[in-house]
């Protein structure tokens, strides 16, 4: 343990020598306290996020890094950790275009194909290019990282993507495109429209995973009641092979993604939501019921209340059930985040 915290206390030092010479910085300390069970467990993780930008006339470069302390840890070896999650350098082509190398937190679209996961002990993050084309008909983007798989396989992947967004007046859509060179790809086209005070929103998502197609549908709208309450409801339908991504922020569950994750092959998920904003206090409900006629009907309610104390500090707890074993499985986590 000894060794284990001098290096991470080097690390650290080093890394608050990097930040003491930029040009901006960024911190977050998040507490997160995991209740699950019966709501009497107690698993306490500590994350302190700090990262640095450099820049000038068409270049900059951005760093940031987590150091992380769990409390119940087993081995105490393992309790202390530092990652660095980014580092990267962007450069600009004559205005008319940008160049983005290094290790990124990368996020398109919903997140359900490319996604960050930031909700996890560290962002996900990617070691590639992002070539990124400045007009004013479309925001474009051409990627290339090397991904690593969520299952146990751990095996490695170059993706090569594409993400096309636009958005005028009312509406907006975005399509994200991503292969890879096991010969697996993907789309997801997204849009949604306002008019009345109703948000309507439609997805539509393929992939081709190991020889297998895949799909899924989601139609949902939202209905602003007044400024401080909107109502909404979601129909999501999955195909007959079921949906999966890895590197999204769906290819997970509740503890390492913080939502239930991808559904089942012919699953259906009717979800009913209600959220209200009261300044600093603002609360959330969200009720889904996930039928397929080969399987029993699934339940998950999720709910969330959020306090912000001051301009620098928030504490906010998430509650969640889910009856997917058969029996009604608890989640609640307590997270105090503070910035600078």
């Amino acid at each position: 343990m000894k060794k284990n915290l001098r290096n991470f206390l080097t690390l650290a030092l080093g890394f608050v020598t990097i930040i003491a010479t930029a040009q901006t910085w960024d911190a977050d300390s998040r507490t997160r306290v995991n209740m699950s069970g019966d709501n009497d467990q107690w698993d306490a993780d500590q994350r302190v996020s700090l990262s640095a930008s450099w820049g000038g006339d068409g270049w900059g470069i951005n760093v940031g890094g987590n150091a992380n302390y769990n409390m119940q840890a087993d081995n105490g070896d393992a309790a202390v950790g530092f990652n660095f999650y980014e580092a990267s350098a962007s450069t600009d082509l004559m205005g008319w275009a940008t160049v983005s190398v290094g290790r990124q937190a990368l996020e398109y679209g919903g997140g359900q194909l490319i996604g960050a996961n930031d909700w996890g002990t560290n962002p996900q993050t990617r070691d590639g290019g992002v070539f990124t084309i400045n007009n004013d008909m479309m925001d474009l983007d051409f990627g290339v990282y090397r991904s690593q798989a969520d299952d146990a396989t751990s095996e490695m992947y170059t993706d090569y993507f594409v993400n096309m967004s636009k958005s005028d007046g009312d509406w907006d859509v975005n399509l994200t495109y991503i292969s890879n060179d096991n010969e697996d790809n993907a789309m997801a086209v997204d849009f949604g429209y306002a008019v009345s005070g109703v948000d309507l929103s439609v997805s539509y998502n393929t992939a081709t995973n190991d020889g297998i197609d895949m799909d899924y549908t989601s139609i949902g709208g939202s209905y602003n009641v007044n400024d401080d309450m909107s109502i909404s409801a979601t129909r999501t339908a999955y195909g007959e092979n079921g949906f999966r991504w890895d590197g999204s922020n769906m290819s997970g569950n509740w503890t390492s993604h913080g939502n239930m994750g991808w559904l089942g092959a012919n699953d259906e998920d009717m979800a009913f939501g209600v959220s209200y904003d009261m300044g600093d206090v603002s609360l959330g409900l969200a009720m889904h019921k996930i039928t397929n006629d080969a399987n029993d009907d699934r339940s998950v309610t999720e709910a969330n209340i959020s306090y912000s104390m001051s301009d620098n500090a928030n504490v906010s707890i998430k509650y969640a059930t889910d009856d997917v074993t058969g029996n009604e499985e608890k989640y609640m986590w307590l997270t105090l985040s503070v910035t600078p």
